[in-house]
């Protein structure tokens, strides 16, 4: 039987909000989305629940679930994986709490929590992961204070971080993730902040290595989720066609113009930047991740602005990786990442709730679900909000105002009116 919400205010993902608004669900599927004067009939029989504000689920389309209780990523290479994923599955639980009722999660435990969570043995949002995180040796994914023979075993172990080199080694690398039943291929063209010595300004991979890893992507219909800080690795993924490209640190009117070109997405990341250098080297960053974190920091802030101001399409993206929540970075904080494109990147707050629902799919090209809007034909997750978002950003930032979270036409979350 069918399933209807009355709210004061329906927002709808894509589009103006609707005052007055109806949801019907049927299933797993979104049956009418729109004013309630338009809305069919009621069955005999069909509860009608009236609360005050309806939104899609929130998507974050950049995190990790490793189950750090650190900001370092070293501590993968010293935790038991056990302990890793057992971290993991209580933090997807977070997410759904939260509101976010879908993921895309690029490095880390994302493929095996995924399948725990589409069985029915743990709660969690939709998990669209990447498997390994594919980096040259030295690059950002590589762990630089081990031997390398170590660190090309943690990929067997642990399915982080995938060191390759050459076209041949990018292609297998590429097809070990599709093996593991990725839904996104996670790259890294630029040298990072969270790494000890490579820049984030310097590109990483040659243009040969890029172009292959895309063409094979491309041929299991995947997107390229593509690291990028410095302007030359942006430019170089996009000529090899990937279109979705991470943090942007470094973005100008050139590269913003291939940007749009390319009709390519941007997930900028600034919750974990502004973060990063808010809550400091105490939460387990050595002195070079802070010292990189603070340089880019401002860069970073001009740059997410540039791309809000030329239109380039944005979707919301925490870069959340750690467990526990004096990291400032923890699973749960997801809707911070919405307060930072209104604060830091002068998005209006319809804006930002696009970024995190309507985009969100966009990011996994041919893999993209029918979700992320109110919308008759899309999956049924959404949300029951207590007050207006559209008004005050910052209320999904806090989970509380989280009423309901519905996934696949079912209640998932429900907190006391």
């Amino acid at each position: 039987m069918a399933v209807r919400f009355e709210a004061e205010l329906l927002i709808p993902g894509e589009g103006a909000p609707i005052p007055n608004g109806t949801l019907v669900v049927e299933g797993p599927t979104i049956r009418y989305a729109g004013p309630t004067e338009g809305a069919p009939e009621a069955a005999p029989g069909e509860r009608t629940h009236t609360v005050p504000v309806l939104m899609p689920g929130l998507w974050d389309c950049h995190c990790h679930l490793m189950g750090l209780r650190t900001s370092n990523p070293d501590e993968l290479a010293r935790t038991p994986v056990a302990t890793q994923v057992a971290r993991a599955a209580f933090d997807a639980q977070k997410a759904l709490r939260a509101g976010f009722t879908s993921v895309r999660e690029v490095g880390g435990h994302g493929l095996l929590i995924a399948r725990a969570i589409d069985e029915g043995t743990i709660p969690g949002p939709h998990v669209y992961g990447s498997g390994m995180m594919l980096s040259p040796t030295g690059g950002h994914g590589d762990f630089h204070s081990y031997p390398l023979p170590f660190v090309q075993s943690l990929a067997e172990a642990n399915g982080f971080s995938g060191v390759c080199d050459g076209v041949p080694d990018c292609l297998r690398a590429v097809r070990r993730c599709l093996r593991l039943g990725a839904r996104v291929i996670k790259i890294c063209a630029t040298g990072g902040v969270l790494s000890d010595l490579d820049h984030p300004e310097h590109a990483q991979f040659s243009p040969e290595e890029l172009r292959a890893i895309a063409e094979e992507a491309a041929r299991a219909e995947r997107i390229v989720a593509a690291h990028c800080h410095g302007k030359a690795g942006i430019l170089a993924a996009l000529a090899a066609g990937i279109r979705t490209i991470e943090h942007g640190s470094f973005l100008d009117g050139e590269a913003v113009d291939r940007l749009l070109e390319a009709q390519a997405m941007l997930v900028p990341t600034r919750f974990v930047v502004h973060q990063l250098v808010t809550v400091g080297k105490g939460t387990g960053l050595t002195d070079a991740m802070f010292a990189k974190a603070t340089a880019i920091a401002d860069r970073h802030r001009e740059s997410l602005r540039l791309a809000v101001r030329r239109g380039v399409p944005i979707a919301a993206g925490s870069d959340i990786f750690a467990s526990t929540p004096q990291t400032g970075i923890a699973w749960g904080m997801h809707g911070g990442e919405l307060v930072r494109l209104v604060e830091d990147g002068g998005m209006s707050p319809l804006q930002a709730i696009q970024a995190g629902t309507a985009n969100g799919p966009r990011t996994l090209g041919p893999q993209a679900p029918r979700s992320g809007q109110l919308r008759e034909g899309f999956a049924a997750d959404f949300l029951v909000v207590r007050r207006d978002p559209v008004r005050d950003i910052t209320v999904l930032a806090d989970p509380e105002n989280v009423q309901q979270v519905w996934k696949d036409g079912r209640p998932a979350v429900e907190r006391p009116a």
